[in-house]
């Protein structure tokens, strides 16, 4: 056991991400069933249809799992009711200060995970009483850091900060990038482009299939303004582009984004002039498979990466 097996109770320090409009309850208990820690992600859910995925998620599995929840959605005291209601043990919070939060879960008994990206953040994180620290390098796919600090800079900065378990997020999709992140100072790790390539994420097909035909240099980091989004390059991300070249204001850039934009890409399968959003990571994203072989392949890909550091006798 590690610290992350053991604060979760899981198999495996692997977690899903709680991605919106890809991780609802068939996600998070597949992953859950195959020894990881499966997420629902409830930034794309209302409150109602978020208790329906834990309630169905309770029965599709009976290991733990957990909810993501970025703190800027509207409704979020309906979310934090909800999910002291139903029971759920396990939160990670995202996109707002940990102080709001941490404090009110933690008195329920619940392990609070915060999603940062750069060092002053997981301070404030760990200072605000959370259990453990997500730290994304701007690899990762959907919402980003704005300093565009990568994983492999950001794990051992924020690792001599803090004294809490650190979980490894951005650019990771395979065993190797896994043994990379522990190596550099993390205790587990975060996976989300590739499981939203998975049978079970509730994505649509035509962009699960787009994800798998990203090469490296499809997605850009744009629309920092708003809330800084790793995007596929379609249609949409060229019309940002071109609206960018005008000097826009950040009323205008909501205007073009509008609302259900990333509904309309991930959800709905619009790849023209849906919001698309993706990790560098998914240039070695090739096939779609189920939870459970992406974890088996993840962990056996993962051993014999170990067993392979022998060579490096110098």
């Amino acid at each position: 056991m590690n610290k992350i097996t053991q604060l979760f109770n899981i198999k495996y320090p692997i977690i899903q991400a709680g991605m919106v409009w890809n991780s609802g309850y068939k996600l998070a208990s597949a992953v859950s069933n195959a020894g990881g820690l499966g997420l629902i992600g409830a930034g794309s859910m209302y409150p109602e249809v978020l208790r329906e995925h834990i309630q169905k998620c309770k029965k599709a599995t009976d290991k733990p799992f957990g909810v993501n929840i970025p703190m800027l959605y509207p409704n979020i005291e309906e979310l934090m009711t909800i999910i002291v209601e139903e029971g759920v043990k396990i939160v990670f919070t995202s996109a707002g200060n940990p102080k709001t939060w941490t404090s009110f879960l933690k008195e329920k008994g619940i392990t609070v995970v915060h999603v940062v990206s750069s060092s002053v953040f997981a301070l404030n994180a760990q200072e605000a009483g959370v259990d453990a620290i997500v730290a994304e390098g701007f690899e990762a796919g959907g919402h980003n850091g704005r300093e565009e600090t990568t994983t492999f800079t950001l794990i051992p900065m924020v690792k001599e900060k803090i004294n809490i378990p650190l979980i490894a997020a951005g650019g990771i999709a395979t065993g190797r990038g896994m043994l990379a992140a522990l190596v550099l100072g993390a205790d587990g790790v975060q996976i989300g482009s590739r499981f939203a390539a998975s049978v079970e994420s509730s994505a649509h097909m035509n962009f699960k299939n787009k994800i798998i035909e990203t090469n490296d240099g499809d997605t850009q980091l744009t629309l920092k303004e708003l809330a800084p989004v790793r995007l596929i390059k379609n249609k949409f991300y060229d019309d940002v582009q071109q609206l960018y070249a005008q000097c826009p204001t950040k009323e205008e850039l909501a205007e073009l984004l509008g609302r259900s934009r990333a509904k309309r890409g991930m959800f709905e399968g619009d790849l023209i002039e849906g919001e698309l959003e993706i990790g560098q990571i998914a240039g070695i994203i090739h096939e779609i498979k189920p939870a459970v072989e992406i974890i088996n392949e993840i962990m056996h890909d993962f051993n014999l990466a170990k067993n392979d550091l022998t060579k490096f006798n110098f």
